[in-house]
């Protein structure tokens, strides 16, 4: 049986950055069916390879991020390394980057050199604030563009200081934006005669563009959106509320014709039938009461039986999953959302599926993040970069 070709096969991909954003970036193109040859230093690589968890060494989380990347080491502050660049950017789409603005352009791989060299290149070029504007030249990294993009600010209770959402939200969303705008500079190329161009992210933009109504809201009428805690502002009920068995469960009850069912379905025909709570403006005005009354229905319910009621009611709603009950749940499971792999050493490994499903190019894990370097010997002779060259660069220090 032939398997399909992936929807980005025949794209080349050169990633120039560590971490989050410009990786993540990179990483799903590579899933995709892209060719990623991901450039690090030889002293110690993406420093991605030892946070959080290790195993024998690696970060678990690298085997995820870098699957199905190529892993070539240079020393970028080697004339020769930036030689090896620019004969890899002749022969690339898209270049992924995400140094400090300024950073390229001092080491002689400026946007005007690249595109010189390979006119039809895509350059995606992922910041804390742009390439432009008086900020450009600070440091930015998530955690700076969540709070300057407005996310941290109405993240948490009203009583207490912001708080962080519990994963580098910032960078995660600025990769998106970053391969959307990549596909969008393709397809660009594809129609308008083969032209690149530069892709600029910046990480706080990237946060903004999330923010919803927050900008007319405040224009219009001074209204500042603050911390709600597990509420939706103007939207009623949709909250987490705390069940007998002390689980959490979200509810979104806040569908007109959902809401009277709910209500039906908890025994409240009084709140059900009142007029005054047929719409969402009548519900929010008596937010507080409502939310009392569900607080005190989930509370007299464990988590099974308040599930199979909701359900029953088609209320929208769930429990609120620690990674342990997602390794459990059959949609996951139905989904391939749980994937499983075999690590270096031959131990089974479990990690995330791909994202978004596609019915006739899916994506796929072709192999885990590989070793500092795995590729380089590879990726240099074809280059044409003779086997004694390579040698002499090793012992310079350039690989």
């Amino acid at each position: 049986m032939t398997l399909p070709t992936k929807p980005l096969a025949g794209v080349k991909v050169l990633e120039l950055g560590t971490l989050i954003a410009g990786p993540f970036a990179a990483r799903i193109c590579a899933e995709f069916g892209a060719d990623v040859i991901k450039v690090e230093s030889p002293d110690g690589g993406d420093p991605l390879r030892k946070w959080r968890k290790l195993y024998e060494g690696t970060s678990l989380w690298w085997f995820v991020q870098a699957r199905n990347k190529q892993s070539l080491t240079l020393n970028l502050k080697k004339p020769e390394a930036i030689e090896i660049v620019k004969k890899l950017v002749a022969q690339t789409d898209i270049v992924i980057e995400n140094f400090r603005p300024g950073v390229l352009e001092k080491l002689g791989l400026s946007w005007d050199v690249l595109s010189a060299i390979n006119p039809g290149l895509v350059m995606v070029r992922l910041s804390g604030f742009g390439q432009t504007g008086p900020y450009k030249d600070q440091p930015g990294f998530g955690a700076v563009g969540e709070s300057m993009g407005g996310l941290r600010y109405v993240t948490g209770f009203p009583d207490r200081p912001p708080v962080r959402t519990g994963i580098s939200i910032g960078d995660s969303i600025a990769a998106l934006w970053a391969v959307i705008g990549a596909l969008m500079a393709l397809r660009h190329r594809e129609v308008n005669g083969g032209k690149g161009q530069v892709v600029d992210v910046a990480l706080y933009e990237a946060v903004f563009a999330m923010m919803e109504s927050l900008i007319p809201e405040f224009d219009m009428m001074g209204f500042i959106r603050e911390r709600t805690g597990n509420i939706m502002p103007g939207i009623t009920p949709s909250s987490i509320h705390t069940t007998q068995d002390g689980k959490h469960i979200q509810i979104g009850a806040n569908g007109d014709a959902i809401f009277k069912r709910f209500m039906q379905a908890i025994g409240r025909h009084d709140l059900a039938d009142d007029p005054a709570l047929t719409d969402n403006a009548g519900r929010d005005q008596r937010r507080d009461e409502l939310y009392q009354v569900i607080d005190s229905w989930v509370a007299g319910q464990n988590e099974a039986q308040a599930m199979a009621l909701l359900n029953r009611a088609e209320v929208p709603a769930s429990r609120v999953y620690s990674v342990e009950d997602m390794f459990h749940d059959p949609q996951y499971l139905a989904r391939e959302m749980i994937q499983h792999a075999t690590l270096p050493d031959g131990k089974s490994f479990k990690m995330p599926g791909i994202v978004p499903k596609l019915s006739d190019t899916p994506g796929s894990t072709e192999w885990l993040g590989p070793e500092l370097g795995a590729h380089t010997e590879s990726i240099l002779t074809s280059l044409d970069i003779a086997p004694e060259l390579i040698e002499a660069l090793k012992t310079k220090g350039v690989i």
